[in-house]
């Protein structure tokens, strides 16, 4: 008997979080009629930046004038690969030796 009362003030119980939570949520969800002004200025901002071609000057005033852009030659495609290849054994080798030579001190 004591079982059936539980399950029944179980079921009770989650009904009545399952009407609150329902009640909870229509409050939270704003009208969606309502345009917001900020999404209208950044929208047509968006579109005046598709329109325009980006200079130097926009790069620089955005901190990145120091980068530059390098446009390979697509023969150059075989080259470039065994050069990334070598840099990356030299840095691998490089991070083996300080790694050895933090060890050899450890053990000093």
């Amino acid at each position: 008997m004591k079982q059936k009362a539980a399950l029944l003030a179980g079921v009770v119980a989650g009904a009545l979080a399952a009407v609150l939570l329902r009640g909870r949520r229509a409050v939270r969800e704003a009208p969606r009629d309502v345009p917001d002004a900020r999404a209208a200025e950044l929208r047509e901002k968006l579109a005046q930046a598709r329109e325009e071609a980006a200079d130097e000057g926009d790069f620089e005033a955005a901190g990145m004038g120091a980068e530059t852009i390098v446009a390979e030659e697509e023969g150059d495609v075989e080259a470039a690969r065994r050069r990334v290849h070598e840099q990356g054994r030299a840095t691998a080798e490089e991070m083996r030796r300080a790694g050895d030579d933090e060890e050899a001190a450890e053990n000093a």
